[in-house]
């Protein structure tokens, strides 16, 4: 079996390259059959486990010996199948689950997009209006209902993992005051606000993602004394006052869509304000094929892209942001400390 070890000619290296969406087929079909969630911590033969997820033993054979090439599922020397650390990740009821992922990121319109990279690299625009003759979230919201709703499950179980990272990260000692700008269902802010009791929270993004904020934040939760939800578009204007405004994830867009975003943070916040911009980079981090496959991805659909440190602190700079600090929050996202002048 190939291993990093025994890694392959180049000849052979490139063969196993273009055979990548078979990779993530066979991962996306484990995610749905749910074979991580049927396989527990004892070896189970494959006629077991095909009885369990309802399925031909034969081919499901094959996938698990194709996953396992990768070191999703291990085979033993009698034909069972065990668990690996990575394979773990695909149950639903594992803490730091990322099944919803791995189906977000192979999503039927993924496979039609993919074809076409060469279209977007030439162009430096999305494919997704000419494929499918509307804006990408448009077209999820209103053609792929089940996309969207895999969108959200993916994008809340991102968030919440993430969110306990951010807070833990962050000193805002001696603040009265935070925003979560463009921050989703309110994970960051409510992390905030358990690690700082007398803080306040705002949380600003779209009317419809809003209407799905944290119980927590709304009324009748246990945070809603010191949380505020703001329905509105970050890039239009920022109707909040804060000491700390925090950006996570959001900055993708066109150049433009960026620039207003952070222009709005600067003239809500006001001299002396902080601004803690979090986001994926395309270089010096650990997780560059993760990042650089984002990346195409967002050309695909929004036409945006990552960032690299160069590029989020130019954007920031242009902002009229004084960048203090960058630091690591995980091996995926980085945190640009920033003020404004004055």
């Amino acid at each position: 079996m190939t291993s990093a070890e025994t890694a392959p000619p180049p000849p052979m290296r490139l063969r196993e390259l273009v055979f990548g969406a078979a990779c993530a087929a066979a991962v996306r079909a484990a995610a749905r059959l749910g074979v991580a969630d049927a396989l527990d911590n004892a070896p189970m033969a494959v006629e077991d486990l095909a009885a369990a997820v309802k399925t031909e033993p034969k081919p499901l054979r094959r996938l698990l010996r194709a996953l396992s090439c990768y070191g999703v599922f291990a085979e033993q020397p009698d034909g069972t199948f065990t668990h690996t650390e990575t394979s773990r990740l695909l149950r639903e009821d594992a803490p730091n689950s990322l099944r919803a992922i791995a189906l977000w990121c192979t999503e039927p319109w993924t496979w039609d997009a993919w074809p076409k990279l060469d279209e977007a690299v030439r162009t430096g625009t999305n494919v997704v209006e000419d494929l499918y003759g509307k804006e990408f979230f448009t077209y999820l919201n209103e053609d792929a209902p089940e996309s969207a709703d895999v969108f959200n499950r993916a994008m809340t179980r991102s968030s919440e993992q993430s969110a306990r990272e951010v807070a833990a990260l962050l000193d805002l000692s001696g603040s009265r005051s935070v925003a979560d700008i463009g921050g989703g269902q309110g994970h960051v802010v409510a992390c905030l606000l358990d690690k700082y009791p007398e803080m306040r929270g705002s949380l600003l993004d779209l009317p419809r993602v809003v209407e799905n904020a944290l119980p927590r934040l709304r009324e009748g939760g246990d945070l809603a004394h010191r949380a505020r939800i703001v329905p509105g578009d970050v890039r239009e204007a920022i109707p909040v006052q804060a000491d700390v405004y925090i950006i996570k994830n959001i900055l993708e867009w066109d150049d433009e869509s960026t620039a207003r975003t952070l222009r709005n943070v600067v003239e809500a916040g006001g001299p002396g304000t902080r601004v803690v911009v979090i986001e994926n980079l395309v270089d010096d981090t650990p997780s560059m094929r993760f990042s650089t496959g984002m990346d195409l991805l967002l050309l695909l659909n929004v036409g945006g892209a990552k960032h690299t440190t160069d590029s989020m602190v130019s954007r920031l700079t242009s902002a009229g942001l004084e960048v203090e600090d960058i630091r690591p929050v995980n091996p995926y996202l980085h945190a640009f400390d920033c003020h404004v002048p004055g």
